[in-house]
């Protein structure tokens, strides 16, 4: 008799690129490991989902959206499109390729936090830190 991993579906997903530039070699040393592993859970008939999306925050975002004097939306609306349709050309399928700003993301984002929050995980505190001004 065949045993598997697990009977219980699983949950893929990998670092979510910036959407701050084009697809470069660097990227498949996250997203094809974690495509292999798909597949052979698979192939073991396990019920797994791959999900990933476009990180469309952060300083990347910013500063390469200054760069080419568009507004980050704008910038990282390029790059997502440009990532929907460069990963089925290298053959990497996610069931879901979305970006941090859908609206199921920030509903689900405020969900968790909320539960954290309620559960004493996330909570207010004064901390003294080292800071400059100047730098």
């Amino acid at each position: 008799m065949k045993t598997y991993p697990t009977d219980r579906p699983v949950l893929v997903t990998c670092g979510l690129p910036y959407a701050s530039g084009t697809m470069h070699i660097g990227h498949l040393r996250t997203y094809v490991p974690a495509d292999v592993f798909v597949r052979l859970l698979r192939k073991m008939r396990v019920d797994v989902t791959f999900v990933c999306g476009s990180d469309t925050h952060g300083t990347p975002v910013v500063t390469a959206a200054e760069k080419e004097g568009v507004t980050p939306k704008e910038l990282y609306s390029k790059y997502h499109q440009h990532y929907l349709e460069m990963f089925p050309k290298i053959n990497i399928i996610f069931d879901n390729y979305g970006t941090t700003d859908d609206p199921e993301n920030i509903e689900r984002t405020t969900q968790i936090v909320n539960e954290l929050k309620k559960n004493g995980y996330i909570y207010p505190k004064d901390l003294e830190t080292p800071y400059c001004d100047k730098c």
